[in-house]
């Protein structure tokens, strides 16, 4: 058996409609995955299935998610050690947790999106580690021109996870 984290780019279904976390462990469980595991109210997940590549754990959950809640949600999956490697490769350590977001992302990035995203930046740091992009807004996210610039359409599929939310899943790997 191996162990993955997943996680969801939305869990908004609709205007009013969110997905329950009890219901999206339901659901994986229903697809043959085991101990499933979800973190805080935002669509993470942490379970064992048998050893596959991650884009099939991704191809199933995105089936699954479909078929019960009637929409298609992109969500992004790693394998124990890659989840590990990304929570230990934060550069921005020094920053405040709920202040520091990494954009995980199904095919990495290059550093060159530093440089497409630089019209966006006041004073955030910035970083590219392994593909993910890392970024340490500082102040308040919620009041940073950087967010509307993260979309799919210019960056690829991913999702964004905050600095305790990282930690969070890795230390509920270790356990």
């Amino acid at each position: 058996m191996a162990v993955y984290v997943a996680l969801l780019h939305s869990i908004v279904l609709g205007p009013g409609r969110r997905v329950v976390m009890s219901d999206l462990k339901t659901m994986a469980e229903g697809l043959g995955f085991r101990n499933v595991r979800t973190l805080v109210a935002t669509g993470n997940l942490v379970f064992e299935a048998e050893e596959q590549p991650v884009a099939s754990v991704e191809a199933q959950l995105e089936a699954g998610f479909a078929a019960v809640f009637g929409k298609h949600v992109d969500i992004i999956a790693r394998g124990v050690e890659t989840w590990l490697k990304l929570a230990d490769g934060n550069p921005f350590v020094d920053g405040i947790g709920s202040e520091v977001i990494v954009r995980v992302m199904r095919q990495p990035l290059g550093s060159e999106i530093l440089d497409t995203l630089a019209k966006y930046r006041r004073g955030e740091r910035m970083a590219v580690v392994d593909g993910d992009l890392w970024i340490d807004f500082g102040l308040k996210a919620s009041e940073t021109k950087m967010l509307p610039a993260l979309t799919t359409r210019r960056l690829g599929i991913g999702t964004m996870r905050n600095w305790n939310t990282v930690r969070g899943l890795a230390e509920m790997i270790r356990r």
